[in-house]
């Protein structure tokens, strides 16, 4: 019942649309279904990081240290806006820019790095894995909030991926082969990062 619980109450997080939701449209409207796999590895990826602090109890500093979550959320609010600037400016171009492989790791990267920085996912897991806890059980705390960590992660990404599997068709209905509607989606996808970014840097200042 309480392995039930547990995976009712993270799927409703995670199919809640939010900015990790956003974020991975965004990069396949903007660049194609290739960077939206790699925008959802890199998000997967840079949640893992989020679940060892959590585990051992480093993302508490949040809590105790407001400064610190402040300065986060600063961070990764600039570090949006610029990814959504950059983005933009390459949809003012004429033709569309075909995805490199050196344009997709640079997708994996800001993902892991956007995700790394949001402070948010650090207090989640530090507020959400310790309700499911059982301190009776014969497996370690520790080894209980790990596990449930990493449960958390594959469920927060399969919303991801579906998300990628929704705006991709939808990406190649509007642009039909045409320059001009990739660069317009590709103008839409920075927005929507810039958009993201703002709104982070609004909510650390209050």
């Amino acid at each position: 019942m309480d392995l039930l619980t547990f995976v009712l109450a993270a799927l409703g997080f995670a199919y809640l649309p939010g900015p990790a939701m956003l974020y991975t449209a965004a990069q396949t409207l903007g660049r194609g279904r290739r960077a939206g796999w790699q925008a959802v590895l890199g998000v997967h990826l840079g949640c893992y990081v989020h679940v060892v602090a959590a585990t051992l109890g480093l993302a508490a500093l949040f809590a105790a240290v407001p400064l610190a979550y402040v300065a986060m959320k600063v961070i990764g609010g600039i570090y949006l806006l610029w990814a959504g600037v950059r983005l933009w400016r390459q949809g003012l171009g004429e033709a569309p820019q075909l995805e490199s492989r050196a344009s997709a790791r640079r997708v994996l990267r800001d993902s892991f790095l956007v995700e790394v920085l949001n402070p948010k996912t650090a207090l989640f897991f530090v507020a959400f894995l310790p309700q499911f806890v059982q301190p009776e059980a014969d497996l370690a705390m520790t080894w209980q909030l790990l596990c449930l960590g990493i449960a958390s992660n594959l469920i927060f990404s399969s919303a991801d991926v579906v998300t990628v599997l929704l705006a991709s068709p939808l990406r190649r209905w509007i642009t039909r082969g045409e320059g001009r509607s990739s660069c317009w989606l590709q103008r839409v996808g920075g927005g929507v990062l810039g958009g993201l970014g703002i709104h982070g840097l609004l909510h650390a200042s209050r």
